[in-house]
């Protein structure tokens, strides 16, 4: 089997080097060079006595231009990259094409509750110092599209998930540097490159008041929320819905009043 993954599933990959999945060979996409890299590295730095890594190749590209045949690849595990797509429902169709009949699509991408602390504060801020709002955060998918999403790209039995973290911060700033080191800050093309000053201290100040955490020492807190998809390449052999109003047996036999 073949295994399409991103650079943020490696410690996927590493299981899988370790375990008996029967992986013959892995494709790793991303669009950092430094990220593939690493990956490249991991690889050749295994463990004396571990098992040998499946077939690795590391391909330089995005979900929007995916470098796969059709009928290709057996998974596709994309990993906190979908969200960056600016065409998510063309990113998973090619996702969908990629897959070989049966195959599966297994994707985790932030949802639209991600950091809304700090959407709320800068909306507040911009609002009592500016009079009007623009976007502080990247627009995000919602967890009620995920089903349709799937549908669209043609995925079968859909499955979505959600799954929300708050994480900790010692201020507003710390939060704002740990996405800018992440790569995860807003990267809108209409954008403001940058809130002027007093907005920024003012919306510090709203995130302070509003979303602090006075038992935790006086930091802040920000929500992540995931998104969990899964979906299957159509197949021949897999399970279909009865046709309607072919069913055998009553509801009330379930309930007890067949007997």
């Amino acid at each position: 089997p073949t295994l399409i993954l991103s650079p943020a599933a490696l410690p996927v990959l590493q299981q899988l080097a370790g375990g008996r999945a029967g992986i013959e060979r892995v494709v790793v996409v991303d669009t950092s060079q430094p990220m593939l890299d690493r990956v490249q590295a991991a690889a050749s730095h295994s463990l004396p006595g571990a098992r040998p890594w499946p077939r690795l190749l590391c391909v330089r590209g995005d979900e929007e231009h995916l470098p796969l045949r059709p009928n290709s690849v057996d998974l596709i595990i994309s990993c906190l990259g979908l969200h960056w797509a600016n065409d998510l429902p063309g990113a998973m169709a090619q996702c969908r094409m990629a897959l070989v009949p049966d195959g599966l699509f297994l994707s985790a991408l932030l949802g639209g509750d991600t950091l809304q602390e700090l959407r709320i504060s800068c909306a507040l801020a911009q609002m009592e110092r500016e009079g009007g709002v623009s976007a502080a955060v990247s627009p995000l998918a919602q967890v009620r599209d995920a089903g349709n999403l799937l549908t669209r790209a043609d995925l079968r039995m859909p499955a979505v998930d959600v799954d929300r973290f708050k994480i900790g911060y010692p201020s507003p700033l710390e939060l704002v540097q740990h996405l800018r080191a992440l790569g995860e800050s807003n990267a809108a093309v209409n954008r403001r490159r940058s809130l002027p000053r007093d907005s920024a201290l003012a919306a510090a100040a709203v995130y302070q008041s509003m979303f602090g955490s006075p038992e935790d020492g006086g930091g802040i807190s920000a929500t992540f929320e995931v998104i969990f998809m899964t979906g299957w390449a159509p197949a021949a052999n897999q399970p279909k819905a009865a046709r309607r109003g072919s069913a055998t047996v009553s509801f009330q036999v379930g309930r007890g009043q067949g007997r």
